[in-house]
């Protein structure tokens, strides 16, 4: 019993490395995301081509790859080092800012131009128009696809691993070499407990904005 306890601590302590790159990743990604997907929808083609090369780029290399470039390559090409959570952390945002500015192209694109006129008649400034119309039918719009991608990001911060950050899967990881194999299936208790957290608050906010309908 002592060792099941021992095993869970340690454990823990590694989650809480997974739950950190999670809380930041989301933290950064999301407003990023917002920022890029006006560069992608952008009327000026030296703007929008970068960044829509940019957005296939991130979207069609692997995650694990892209924890490669940002921990090594910076050092081998300029000398510049980053600590093994702050390389992680830069390619997590990275890499879901660019899926979750998808997103939010998708959900800006399906809101009717009835929408935009409507607040053109009655006076308002194309911010105005966007904060208080369209931005919450974005929302309503986008909570589907993002719980997914929330979700994705919980499991892939086990990725983490490949360059050696402590997180939960590397603390088992540990166990196994020690002739333990339990420990490595019970992380998924962990990933299940956490995300099944998850989808309850977003079935929560999907039930909340039922009252947004486009």
């Amino acid at each position: 019993m002592d060792q099941f306890w021992n095993i869970t601590l340690e454990l823990l302590e590694g989650f809480g490395q997974n739950c950190m790159l999670f809380g930041l990743t989301l933290l950064m990604a999301i407003p990023l995301g917002l920022i890029i997907s006006f560069g992608s929808r952008s009327k000026y083609v030296l703007i929008k081509a970068p960044v829509r090369t940019f957005i296939w780029i991130i979207r069609g290399t692997p995650l694990m790859l892209q924890l490669f470039v940002v921990f090594y390559l910076p050092s081998l090409a300029w000398g510049i080092s980053f600590d093994r959570m702050t390389a992680a952390i830069i390619a997590f945002v990275i890499n879901y800012a660019a899926y979750f500015s998808e997103i939010f192209r998708g959900g800006i694109e399906a809101i009717p131009k009835g929408q935009y006129e409507a607040g053109q008649v009655l006076g308002m400034t194309k911010s105005q128009i966007f904060f208080k119309i369209v931005l919450m039918q974005v929302v309503k719009r986008i909570v589907a696809p993002m719980s997914n991608e929330i979700i994705t990001l919980v499991k892939d911060t086990s990725l983490a691993r490949v360059i050696m950050v402590p997180e939960m899967l590397k603390a088992a990881e540990r166990f196994t070499m020690q002739g333990l194999i339990w420990p490595l299936f019970y992380t998924g208790v962990f990933f299940l407990l956490f995300n099944g957290g998850l989808t309850l608050l977003f079935s929560y906010f999907e039930k909340k904005l039922d009252y947004y309908k486009g």
